[in-house]
């Protein structure tokens, strides 16, 4: 049966060829900081339910030493010049596009005939699978059509991971370490702390500790995903829906949409506001979060309204 052990093989392979080309890359100062990154990532993807907790533990801790040293640095390699890609735009228009509507294509349609499917592939996994297969068949595409050296996308797509960096696994670990808040009771931690500092009685109040609580977590951890379990154990499960007998879908999804303004005001959630500064090569790093941070206060605001009308009527 087609699994997460497809999707992790795709993947490891992806990022085991990014290192064998950080590690050939003699322009590269800090080829072997990359090397090492990109290796490990494909350890963990290819072998990451065999070495164990400990082993993957030590793995994670060897991905932080190489970034927080500051020991990768961007690939110098590349296929073609700017020239020449506008060339190619101009000559193939919007066309160009087609490789990547492919791959949203293929999700869609693979997850509704997988569904058809359950021997063939996991039911639990059958969106990211057909996403995987989507990735593939783009792939193939973009061969058939620009007949590209078979190196080309690997040799772009390092280039791509380079400039976002350390950051690409950024999201993963902090919704990691949400789960990890929660196995450890910080919920109930906080639920003690809001209980007492939450005057009796006082709706307005839990809601405010609930999505304030929502904000500032999510912009410790940088994913919403990440604090949604602590706060919904420490504050929405027992008030909002045990005291005072919210709507428990109003209560979550309102929650995790105060959480998103959180995303947009703190560098943590770097997939989102760091890495398009660096794509952009914008010498202010903190330029999208300023941008964004007169957005992110109104919606909060609407959002404690929101909470507040709709979800105990």
């Amino acid at each position: 049966m087609i699994g997460t052990n497809f999707i992790y093989l795709v993947g490891g392979v992806t990022f085991a060829v990014f290192a064998l080309l950080s590690a050939t890359d003699r322009g590269n100062a800090r080829r072997l900081g990359n090397a090492g990154f990109y290796a490990l990532l494909s350890l963990s993807f290819l072998f990451g339910d065999r070495i164990g907790d400990i082993g993957n533990g030590v793995l994670v801790l060897g991905l932080v030493a190489i970034a927080g040293t500051g020991a990768m640095g961007r690939s110098t390699r590349g296929t073609t010049g700017s020239v020449a890609r506008q060339a190619e735009a101009a000559a193939r228009g919007n066309r160009l596009f087609l490789p990547a509507l492919v791959i949203p294509a293929t999700a869609l349609l693979g997850t509704l005939a997988f569904k058809a499917m359950p021997a063939l592939v996991d039911p639990r996994q059958i969106t990211l699978v057909a996403l995987a297969c989507g990735v593939i068949l783009a792939l193939a595409v973009g061969y058939a059509w620009f007949r590209p050296s078979p190196a080309t996308p690997f040799v772009e797509g390092l280039r791509l991971m380079d400039d976002v960096g350390w950051a690409a696994v950024l999201p993963q670990m902090l919704a990691s370490l949400g789960a990890v808040f929660a196995l450890a009771g910080v919920g109930q931690v906080v639920g003690g702390i809001a209980g007492a500092a939450i005057p009796d009685g006082s709706l307005i109040g839990a809601v405010l500790v609930y999505v304030l609580g929502m904000t500032a977590f999510t912009m410790v951890m940088g994913n919403a995903f990440a604090a949604f379990p602590v706060m919904f154990a420490a504050v929405a499960m027992p008030l909002l829906i045990g005291r005072y007998h919210g709507d428990p879908a109003v209560i979550a999804a309102i929650g995790m949409l105060a959480g998103f303004c959180g995303t947009l005001m703190t560098p943590m959630a770097a997939n989102f506001n760091l890495v398009p500064a660096a794509l952009l090569d914008l010498k202010d790093k903190g330029a999208v979060i300023r941008a964004q941070i007169p957005t992110a206060l109104p919606l909060l605001a609407v959002n404690i309204a929101l909470l507040y009308w709709l979800g105990f009527r």
